[in-house]
């Protein structure tokens, strides 16, 4: 910091434009530096053809190449925001309850259209105190739900079907990231019902898996959580073998969450989980419209999430408010 504090010393009056002559004087007065900017490995053709020879980050990858004591900044950070302090917790357990509470209120409303149920959530996450909307949500109605990242939120919502809803709001910087489904009519159908009670077994069972005891890694939990899902499956009648399972459960059961709604970008999901990481657990069904599944569950798309605290022994979860049993939702939808 002294060398640094020499070199603005000396010229006052520099303006910003004499920064690539005085930040190289800084970074050679320096035992150790710890950045992201500049590209420490091959840019990608993409890369290349969008930033060309003269990148504005080109200076400053330059001035660190001759630098022998160079870091990634961003593993030292993902560190210091896997473990969530008391503070961070507090504004976490209040962003969940609240989005819990907000989407356990709009199974209560008939919704014809994906924009109407977006707009209800949007309205509720601020009316209760949040700052925003956690990230842009899925409002996806039948086979709109086998889209993962469906964000159009634009269709009509059909009797028969199902609408799967993942949105969360934020609150001080920290999100809330939640997944229920529920039925567009007042009670599920019987294909229906059987699906859910089978993924919703799978996700309770999982969430209490997540606590520094049991010595899991993300990793180990979504290969736990498959296995679940394949004897599940296998049970109402599909047929698992080979790569089918890659069609019906594609993505990870879970990821790291906080001041974003994947935090922690990058951070390897191998690692034993401790007490005070926060992680979404969320299994999902998602069956295409096609011949290679029984009839009565082709087009249907299910996902139960919930965002967690890792306790020492015992799982916190975060977005409890959420109803996300049957009976819970088909009172909630006048079915009962």
């Amino acid at each position: 910091m002294q060398a640094a504090q020499d070199v603005f010393n000396a010229d006052e009056a520099q303006s910003i434009d004499a920064l690539p002559s005085i930040l190289p004087q800084i970074i050679n007065g320096a035992r150790e530096v710890f950045t992201d900017i500049g590209s420490f490995g091959k840019k990608s053709a993409v890369e290349k053809f969008i930033q060309g020879s003269s990148s504005a980050v080109e200076g400053m990858h330059t001035a660190l190449k001759d630098t022998a004591r160079v870091h990634q900044l961003r593993p030292i950070m993902n560190e210091l925001r896997l473990k969530k302090s008391p503070a961070e917790l507090d504004n976490m357990r209040l962003a969940g309850a609240v989005s819990g509470h907000v989407i356990t209120e709009a199974m209560r409303t008939q919704h014809t259209s994906e924009k109407q149920l977006w707009a209800d959530l949007a309205y509720g996450f601020r009316s209760q105190g949040l700052d925003c909307e956690a990230y842009v949500p899925v409002i996806a109605g039948g086979q709109n739900g086998l889209s993962i990242h469906y964000v159009r939120n634009d269709c009509q919502l059909r009797p028969g079907e199902t609408v799967l809803v993942d949105a969360g709001g934020e609150y001080g910087g920290y999100v809330a990231d939640i997944t229920r489904t529920w039925p567009v009519d007042k009670t599920f159908s019987p294909a229906q019902r059987e699906m859910y009670t089978m993924l919703l077994e799978t996700q309770k069972n999982v969430v209490a898996m997540c606590k520094e005891s049991a010595s899991l890694s993300l990793d180990r939990l979504h290969r736990i959580t498959d296995n679940m899902l394949r004897d599940g499956l296998r049970d109402l009648g599909f047929d698992v073998s080979g790569r089918n399972m890659e069609a019906l459960f594609p993505h990870h059961v879970g990821h790291f969450v906080g001041l974003d709604v994947h935090d922690a970008p990058g951070h390897p999901r191998s690692g034993a989980l401790v007490e005070g990481n926060c992680i979404t657990i969320e299994p999902g069904v998602y069956v295409p419209d096609d011949e290679r599944w029984p009839e009565r569950f082709r087009g249907l798309a299910m996902r139960v999430e919930d965002s967690v605290i890792i306790g020492k022994d015992t799982p916190e979860i975060l977005t409890a408010t959420a109803a996300k049993e049957i009976d819970e939702i088909e009172t909630l939808r006048g079915g009962r």
